[in-house]
């Protein structure tokens, strides 16, 4: 008996083991794909003071609220 007990003692630690590491990645949140990048800000270029005098017009909205 006490054979059988020293026996499973170390198939019982190495379980607990990989249980415990199953569990950690089951319950980890999930990675980002490898393709997939985070998202940048979108750059808006200042085109500065207008060269010919007239105010350039609004575009989009995306594009009046940029700033």
């Amino acid at each position: 008996m006490i054979a059988v007990a020293v026996l499973l003692l170390p198939a019982l630690g190495v379980l607990l083991f990989v249980m415990d590491r199953v569990e950690d990645r089951l319950s980890a949140r999930p990675s980002a794909a490898r393709h997939a990048r985070k998202r940048h800000l979108r750059l808006v270029h200042d085109a500065g003071p207008p060269r010919s005098g007239h105010t350039p017009t609004r575009r989009s909205r995306r594009h009046g609220k940029a700033a």
